[in-house]
């Protein structure tokens, strides 16, 4: 069924107690029951180039089923058990989904993003205690398996590192061509190096141990971006089943075709598309390695769509963006919905991308550690574009103010911090490193999200801003949000991200950085202009707007603005050491797990200490020598 309101989902969340719903315990018996029933129906479907008759590989649930059956015995065999990890540092591929859910099975599967810098990829596998690896053979135009190689170097705990070879997914003549220019396949380190599918073969199609039966830990997925060591969050079995009972009660049925060319590292393809896709039999459809960010995607989109006879998209703001400036040039007309995550669309595109192609848009809300799925709005029945929508059944929204005597809830339409309670929380244990848990809960059930927000007076929800985003200039508060809301209201920009530059007299003010629309031109100047009309708030009119070719994203299509936090430290300081003439640069700017970002100064010996710290001692932003 659909939903429309509010009530909708407080009758479904009247009808009995979560626990009482008698949902599979494990991954094994959720995925089983779902191959008992629609045993022949397709299950995923995958494509390794974009065009809309490339060669694409089917499994039926029977036979991913099978599949899976025979990873959780190799996996077993090789040593994991019920609390070992299994780690895969892959691109989308059917073995990519293959990995996930024979390794929950088996142990605790632990998704690594490719993009990663081998340093963070080895840091989460010595976090994870990860045996098993699981990665690409060395493939063109990829460096996954070189990364993953020096990783395992520093993690002692690895020792079996399995490959899988994308050339089984070519024709002829491309995949004559791959083996003669594959780059040299990289070694140098401790691990065991395996053929997945060889090693795979090898194993029964049914399970060869007993399955736990009870609720457990089954996934790790780290948290942050591409810079910094991320944490990792611990996923229960009842959290993602919730999340797959969540997409099968209220979204889809096994007659529907799912478009997901988002990561199989991340929890929106993972929990909120697959886990529903397998408790409710829909069909799930991954093309390319890359998904959105493979070659020919965004052309071939529309194309891709009308081939598979999708009923639902799955994007993020930042597709949404692409797709609008390429032409609807094909039969779209089964397209039913675009559900859409990872941060709120700005209305204008909202309305573009709904009058374009004539589908509607559900906008929702999630977090890696609540497992994902908060709420969203309705499928049908009234949206309010720009908010999350409403919390979905079981899942207790709450917004709180910290104070000195602790929480307190805010009103309606009362801007505080966003806090969770369903059964994607895992209360008091979210993160691997206990540290990491403490003052992460309210009342010691409410995960706290970071995220700042407000509900209105019929329930919904609205993202205001980021917590820790928040610019504090001088002692006020200034929300990011409504800076970048000012400047994507300008017709040449297509992505915006605001926030706190150093400064030496109010601690931070406000900056912003921006990506235009493909042709256009406008000018810094003209959008500092554009700013300071647009902004209301005087004390949050950015000191500087900067035009990049790209803003750096996230796997999803967030704004990743660690990213941009350095490279606004790095400007503000080598322009202040220039100006003051002291011979020092900033080298590079660090994630530093206890003091933040740290910059780290090229020219030691030629400037002494004394003379950085006369000019940089004012800002709030650490700095060291860079080492030689």
């Amino acid at each position: 069924m659909s939903f429309e309101t509010l009530a909708d989902l407080k009758a479904i969340e009247g009808e009995m107690a979560w626990d009482e719903r008698g949902l599979p315990k494990t991954v094994y018996e959720f995925l089983t029951a779902t191959k008992d029933k629609f045993p022949d129906r397709p299950a995923v479907s995958y494509q390794l180039m974009s065009g809309p008759k490339d060669k694409a590989v089917t499994l039926s649930w029977n036979e991913l089923h099978q599949m899976t059956m025979q990873a959780a015995n190799m996996f077993r065999d090789m040593g994991v058990g019920e609390s070992d990890t299994v780690a895969y540092v892959l691109p989308n591929c059917h073995e990519t989904l293959i990995t996930l859910l024979g390794g929950m099975i088996a142990g605790i599967a632990n998704p690594i993003n490719p993009l990663l810098e081998p340093e963070q990829i080895g840091s989460i596998l010595r976090e994870t205690g990860a045996k098993v690896v699981v990665t690409l053979k060395a493939f063109p135009k990829t460096d996954v398996a070189e990364k993953v190689a020096e990783a395992v170097r520093h993690a002692p705990g690895v020792h079996t590192v399995l490959e899988i070879d994308l050339n089984r997914y070519l024709t002829p003549p491309k995949s004559w061509i791959v083996p003669l220019i594959r780059p040299k396949n990289p070694g140098n380190h401790h691990a065991d190096v395996k053929d997945f599918n060889k090693e795979l073969a090898r194993y029964n199609t049914t399970l060869d141990f007993a399955d736990g039966g009870q609720d457990r830990v089954g996934a790790y997925f780290h948290t942050g971006g591409t810079t910094g060591m991320p944490k990792v969050a611990q996923h229960l079995y009842s959290g993602m089943v919730y999340n797959g009972w969540l997409g099968q009660r209220l979204l889809f049925t096994e007659k529907d075709n799912i478009m997901c060319p988002l990561p199989l590292f991340h929890v929106f393809a993972v929990h909120v598309i697959m886990q529903a896709a397998i408790a409710s039999g829909a069909h799930v459809v991954f093309p390319t390695p890359a998904g959105y960010r493979g070659d020919g995607v965004f052309d071939n989109f529309w194309k891709l769509c009308e081939r598979w006879k999708i009923s639902f998209i799955i994007t993020v703001p930042t597709a949404v963006s692409a797709l609008m400036q390429r032409p609807v040039d094909a039969d779209i007309s089964t397209i039913k919905t675009a559900f859409s995550g990872s941060a709120p669309m700005p209305m204008e595109l909202f309305k573009r991308f709904e009058s374009t192609c004539g589908v509607d848009i559900v906008e929702g809300y999630g977090l890696t550690e609540a497992t994902c799925l908060v709420s969203c709005n309705p499928p049908s029945g009234a949206k309010k574009v720009g908010s999350v929508g409403l919390p979905f059944p079981h899942t207790d929204v709450r917004i709180y103010k910290g104070t000195p005597d602790g929480p307190v809830e805010c009103g309606v339409d009362e801007v505080g911090e966003i806090c969770i309670s369903n059964p994607g929380v895992y209360a008091g244990n979210t993160y691997t490193e206990a540290d990491k848990n403490t003052d992460l809960f309210y009342h010691e059930k409410y995960l706290r999200s970071g995220d700042l927000g407000r509900k209105d007076a019929d329930g919904y929800l609205w993202i205001t801003g980021r917590a820790k985003d928040l610019i504090i200039r001088g002692g006020h508060n200034i929300d990011p949000a409504e800076i970048e809301e000012a400047l994507l209201a300008h017709h040449d920009v297509a992505f915006a991200g605001a926030i706190g530059q150093p400064d030496a007299h109010s601690g931070e003010v406000a900056c912003a950085y921006v990506e235009l629309i493909d042709g256009a031109s406008v000018s810094a100047e003209d959008l500092l202009k554009h700013a300071k009309v647009h902004v209301h708030e005087r004390a949050a009119h950015p000191k500087h707007v900067e035009v990049l070719p790209e803003l750096p994203k996230t796997a999803v299509g967030k704004v990743f603005k660690p990213d941009l936090r350095k490279r606004a430290i790095t400007r503000v300081f080598d322009a202040v050491l220039e100006k003051e003439g002291v011979d020092a640069r900033v080298a590079l700017v660090v994630d530093d797990k206890k003091r933040g970002l740290v910059a780290q100064l090229s020219g030691q010996g030629a400037v002494s200490d004394e003379d950085v710290s006369k000019v940089l001692g004012a800002f709030v932003v650490p700095w060291e020598w860079a080492a030689a």
